[in-house]
């Protein structure tokens, strides 16, 4: 079967036509009686792909058929990105005006509002008064969120706060926010800071500190004195 080139040529001309079949590239044995054989294919747009044909026969004596003509990717083909679902695509940004994010039925950073928890901050927020939540956010799902926002551009190692002169936590615009979170967390309140409405962490800052001193030194640096000993004085 390995031998069946002709056999199989004939087979990707008649499905794709004599101008899309090129030369032949590689036969490999599926098993006693099966082998495809690889052409190389002209197809427009198709780069590195290869018509694979596979013959076959049902024992000694029996002739060789073709089994299977399909076009296929070569080792070097040009082929789109593997599938992401929908789901999997979407990334923080990407939600405009006008656009549904449903969460997944199965979200662990979410649980039941009305199911007791061994957490306290989950219930300190599923029984409020007149809340009724359906859901509220899970130990899980506060982890996830404080590691974001640790790491993010309002953390300590953001540029902006290993530059400040101090930290969020001494200044007087720094909201803390409430439940478990306060310690770590609060929202900035100065309208010239570049936070300002965001999510802080106690330990980022920046230059808008509330306890930021006002520079009073001269605008112009004065040089010191210079004296030119390069230069002979006349004698008197």
């Amino acid at each position: 079967m390995l031998e069946a080139v002709e056999l199989a040529r004939a087979a990707a001309v008649e499905l794709a036509g004599a101008d899309a079949v090129g030369g032949h590239e590689q036969a490999q044995g599926d098993d006693e009686h099966a082998a495809t054989h690889f052409f190389a294919a002209n197809q427009p747009g198709y780069r590195g792909w290869r018509w694979a044909v596979t013959v076959a026969d049902g024992g000694p004596d029996t002739p060789v058929t073709v089994s299977e003509t399909v076009l296929l990717p070569g080792p070097d083909a040009l082929v789109a990105p593997p599938w992401v679902p929908w789901q999997d695509r979407v990334r923080a940004g990407d939600l405009g005006v006008g656009d549904l994010l449903p969460p997944d039925p199965d979200d662990e950073r979410l649980v039941p509002g009305y199911l007791a928890s061994d957490d306290p901050a989950v219930e300190e927020v599923a029984h409020e008064v007149g809340l009724g939540r359906p859901r509220v956010l899970s130990r899980y799902g506060r982890d996830l969120a404080t590691e974001r926002w640790r790491a993010g551009d309002r953390g300590p190692r953001a540029e902006m706060a290993k530059a400040a002169p101090s930290t969020c936590v001494t200044c007087a615009f720094y909201l803390p926010i409430a439940g478990s979170l306060r310690a770590a967390f609060g929202v900035c309140a100065n309208e010239f800071a570049p936070a300002d409405g965001a999510v802080v962490h106690a330990e980022y800052g920046c230059g808008a500190h509330s306890d930021v001193e006002p520079d009073t030194g001269p605008i112009t640096p004065v040089a010191e004195v210079v004296y030119d000993d390069g230069v002979e004085l006349e004698a008197r």
